[in-house]
């Protein structure tokens, strides 16, 4: 296994044009634990820790131009204002040594259908900045995961950074395990309310082959809300329209049985989440008296 360690991100993507196959590796949480246990064998590894960019955040206006590399711990210190749902998936992430190291980035390249920080980034409308030696392009995030533990970059691409949206309202988001942190998901939700746009987004992680949204919940829930004029009074939501969210989430799964959870569990787990969320970003947003959750 040859190590590439380059100390400038023209010299990364140089590198990686040149070895396709190269793993990179900057907090190595997952590729070392891969590696560890002999699951993987690359012939290159890109050590990407040098590249100093990829740890740095930039204000873009309506967003957050994330690096790469930027820890959890960062975004749950400094920007849980601006992106409060990340902020929250990031603290169920591991200890806080792997919060020191673990990203975003990685989690994207990753790809597990039960990375924490998906839910959270596809509820806020994310975009992940992909870039080669041919060029840059910004990926839809619902469009990243093409399957398990795989994503939508070519073999000459590297993720520079992740755009994620501002928060405009309150975000929730829920993770089921046998405890908040330390433990791989057995699913989780998370939920944003945009006020701007008078429209809900959501995130489901662990209960699918990818990450996924439960478009035909939200598109349900944005019909209904408008009828109800609730954007327009702060009147609560109705019990009947929560109760059919949380059914219509449910039935955006399609989760397997395994060790951890069978699949009628994360079915009905993924409907409760989703109503918890909702009750408690819609009080945020009417009485601004609620407080972000994680449970």
């Amino acid at each position: 296994m040859d190590f590439l360690r380059p100390a400038r991100w023209e010299e990364a993507l140089a590198a990686k044009a040149e070895h396709p196959a190269a793993v990179p590796i900057a907090g190595g949480t997952d590729v070392m634990v891969e590696i560890n246990f002999d699951h993987r064998r690359p012939s290159h590894l890109l050590d990407l820790t040098r590249v100093t960019e990829l740890y740095t955040w930039q204000d873009a206006g309506d967003r957050v131009r994330l690096g790469a590399a930027v820890p959890y711990a960062r975004v749950i210190e400094r920007l849980a204002g601006e992106l409060p749902g990340l902020a929250l998936a990031a603290r169920t992430v591991g200890s806080p040594q792997i919060r020191n190291r673990g990203s975003v980035g990685g989690n994207l390249g990753a790809a597990s259908p039960a990375g924490d920080s998906h839910p959270a980034l596809l509820a806020a409308g994310a975009e992940v900045e992909a870039e080669s030696v041919r060029g840059t392009r910004l990926i839809p995030v619902e469009e990243f995961y093409t399957g398990v533990k795989r994503n939508a970059l070519a073999p000459d691409e590297l993720i520079r950074a992740v755009h994620v949206r501002k928060a405009t309202g309150p975000q929730q988001f829920s993770k089921v395990g046998t405890r908040n942190a330390m433990v791989i998901a057995v699913c989780a939700f998370a939920l944003a309310l945009h006020p701007d746009t008078r429209t809900v987004r959501t995130g489901i992680g662990s209960a699918a082959p990818t990450p996924v949204r439960a478009r035909t919940a939200e598109d349900f829930l944005n019909a209904a809300l408008a009828e109800a004029r609730c954007w327009d009074t702060g009147a609560p939501v109705p019990p009947a329209v929560a109760a059919e969210f949380a059914r219509l989430a449910s039935a955006a799964c399609r989760p397997i049985d395994d060790v951890r959870g069978s699949a009628a569990y994360r079915r009905h787990a993924v409907g409760v989440m989703a109503r918890r969320t909702l009750a408690w970003a819609w009080e945020q947003h009417t009485t601004g008296e609620g407080t972000a959750r994680c449970a």
